[in-house]
């Protein structure tokens, strides 16, 4: 459900799309979307909330299981690529509808995307530190920036990956 929601919210828009046509999509009813979310906007939360709660989980993972901060840096890179390549709706979603969400759910989705670009900041200050904070911040923002363009930009991995994770370590190290 979420999936589907997903790609129509990123087709559509999240107002242009109907309970009715998210239940059509995954074969059900639109009023059997109920059963599994009290609302649209239910829905939107969960979708925003879910990944950026993925995001700064799997972040967290790769700085654990890698103690060099070049290293971690480099993998934190194509953990994003690969996000990126493979969620462009939810990117999508998150850039056109972010402000759609309640007060409560936006701010969850807000603490949770600071959290990961900390997280970032955190790595590349070890990795460089020399780097002031605020500079080391700007690059990261500047790297999702670049990663989460390409639902415009770029289909699939391969060459797509290899291109974008070496823009986004040469960004980082400036």
């Amino acid at each position: 459900m979420l999936r589907e929601a997903a790609r129509l919210f990123a087709q559509r828009g999240f107002h242009g799309t109907s309970v009715s046509d998210i239940g059509t999509a995954c074969g059900i009813s639109g009023p059997a979307i109920y059963k599994h979310f009290p609302s649209k906007d239910a829905l939107l939360a969960r979708l925003l909330v879910d990944i950026s709660e993925q995001l700064v989980d799997g972040g967290r993972a790769v700085v654990r299981d890698d103690p060099d901060p070049g290293r971690a840096l480099e993998a934190l890179v194509d953990f994003h690529t690969d996000f990126a390549l493979a969620e462009p709706d939810v990117i999508r979603v998150q850039d056109r509808d972010l402000a759609s969400l309640s007060d409560k759910d936006r701010a969850v989705v807000r603490r949770l995307q600071r959290t990961y670009v900390e997280l970032w900041t955190d790595v590349l200050c070890r990795a460089e530190p020399a780097l002031a904070r605020e500079v080391a911040r700007l690059r990261v923002q500047a790297v999702f920036g670049l990663l989460n363009s390409t639902p415009h930009s770029a289909r699939g991995r391969g060459e797509a990956a290899r291109q974008l994770s070496g823009m986004a370590g040469r960004a980082l190290r400036g």
